[in-house]
């Protein structure tokens, strides 16, 4: 089966094809830095960083490129209540961004260009818009003329007819911003400054960009006219995508993408999440009280395009399931010295066959967590055998051969179980060789009938999280409890 993906601006499942073979170029809409990133975003970095990963599973080389927006009416607005600068602000929050990805398991994009630091090219572009006669001047603004470009609307489906009628209605005639427009959906490339705010020289006086015309020049900078896929939250189709493809396509005459995608919004309890309903939750809110592994398995368990509703009930159940993963996760580092394993490598197999199908289909990594389920489930019960019994039903190089397949998949999601061995150093656990030097002293105490020497090393090993089982023939097994 191959890949195929949902495009936006077709609005129907496509093959994916990029434009040179074996390579993708993707770039991801990403934040404004002026305040601690929130669910919205949580999804948003997490689903285009599994897309990205999966890509790369399927053997492709992606350039991944994420922006910072760094130079806005919010950020100016920040700078001004505490007192400090547009620099100072975009800084403490993309340090914030950089520490909550990290935590969220996020891979760093390859690149991170920020609007500040691409002044250059924004005004080349907005020359050449100027030029081609899509963008006039108006008191030292620069708008762009969305009647000017026939094929305005597409990404969206709005006609323009109707977006001019719809805003005639509620346009402010006073507002000096309207009367610097020749038409209500005309906007902003280049606004002209305002007293105390950051600007830079242009043709056009001293100004900054609009936020639109910083993509489209970021996207032209580090990757050229076309890319292969653009992506960002569906908030983002109109006006922003929209208004991308009008300012690079006109310039270039060239698609800006071949294919646009979109995740779905975020709600919380069912409402839209909203400071002034009180819903407002930034991702380092969340992870005091849900484990980042449990966060990232809930985000993946929905489709991306569909809206997701953050609950408590929601996230306790992914909180479960992710135990469960966690501990198929950890089966071999738990059980391989016992189930006498040699080191291999994972083979092709059915359920490695069956995630890729499920997730060729738009990315469905919903079904293909049911493959990763399948194979934790049947881990842990062979666990739960090793245990109480002492042996298997599967033999243990098929074990051997589903744990390397359940860690290979888990890795293209970005789900990571710590390893216990770092666990054992930080809460100083006893090794397998101190235990089973206990267990050997207990043995000989039962022997010379010493009953209160051997529960004294029972319940020392308890203390230490080792739980004992006493078997027919004087054996005893032994297990760490979790």
């Amino acid at each position: 089966m191959n890949l195929k993906l949902y495009n936006t601006l077709t609005r129907r499942d496509e093959p994916f094809e990029p434009l040179e073979p074996g390579k993708v170029r993707m770039y991801c809409c990403g934040i404004t830095v002026y305040d601690y990133c929130h669910l919205g975003h949580a999804r948003t970095c997490i689903v285009w960083d599994v897309v990205r990963r999966y890509l790369q599973w399927r053997g492709y080389k992606v350039e991944y490129i994420q922006n910072f927006t760094d130079i806005d009416d919010k950020i100016l607005n920040r700078a001004k209540k505490e007192k400090s600068s547009m620099e100072d602000v975009s800084e403490r929050f993309i340090d914030a961004y950089f520490e909550d990805m990290e935590r969220l398991k996020v891979k760093k994009a390859d690149a991170y260009p920020r609007a500040t630091h691409s002044i250059k090219g924004i005004q080349q572009l907005v020359c050449e818009l100027e030029k081609k006669g899509y963008a006039y001047r108006s008191d030292g603004d620069v708008y762009y003329c969305v009647c000017q470009f026939p094929s305005y609307g597409k990404l969206s489906g709005r006609k323009l007819e109707d977006m001019v009628a719809g805003a005639s209605g509620r346009v402010d005639l006073e507002d000096p911003t309207h009367q610097k427009k020749k038409n209500p959906a005309d906007f902003a490339l280049w606004k002209s400054a305002k007293p105390e705010e950051p600007f830079w020289d242009s043709p056009w006086g001293k100004g900054r960009p609009g936020w639109h015309i910083e993509c489209s020049a970021m996207v032209r900078e580090r990757f050229g006219d076309t890319i292969d896929i653009h992506v960002g939250g569906s908030d983002l189709i109109f006006p922003h995508h929209e208004n991308e493809i009008a300012q690079s396509e006109a310039a270039t005459g060239k698609p800006l993408a071949r294919y646009w995608m979109h995740n779905g919004m975020v709600k919380v309890d069912g409402e839209k999440m909203s400071k002034s309903l009180g819903n407002f939750i930034t991702i380092r809110d969340l992870l005091e009280k849900v484990e980042p592994m449990a966060v990232r398995l809930f985000i993946l368990q929905a489709h991306y395009r569909k809206p997701l509703d953050f609950t408590d009930e929601a996230l306790a159940a992914a909180t479960n399931g992710w135990h469960t993963l966690r501990d198929g996760l950890l089966f071999g580092d738990r059980y391989a010295k016992q189930l006498g394993w040699q080191s291999s490598s994972a083979v092709n197999n059915p359920q490695r066959q069956r995630f890729q199908e499920a997730v060729d289909d738009d990315f469905n990594f919903a079904n293909g967590l049911a493959v990763l389920f399948e194979i934790a489930k049947k881990l842990v019960k062979e666990a739960n055998l090793l245990v109480h019994e002492g042996k298997t039903e599967t033999p243990p190089q098929e074990l051997e051969q589903q744990w390397l397949t359940l860690k290979e998949l888990a890795r293209v999601l970005g789900l990571e179980a710590e390893p216990e061995e770092e666990k054992q150093e930080t809460i100083g656990e006893l090794s397998d060789a101190e235990i089973e030097a206990l267990i050997q002293q207990r043995l000989e105490a039962r022997k010379a009938k010493n009953w209160a020497e051997g529960d004294r090393i029972r319940d020392e090993l308890k203390a230490q999280g080792i739980a004992l089982i006493d078997q027919a023939g004087g054996v005893t097994r032994w297990h760490r409890i979790d």
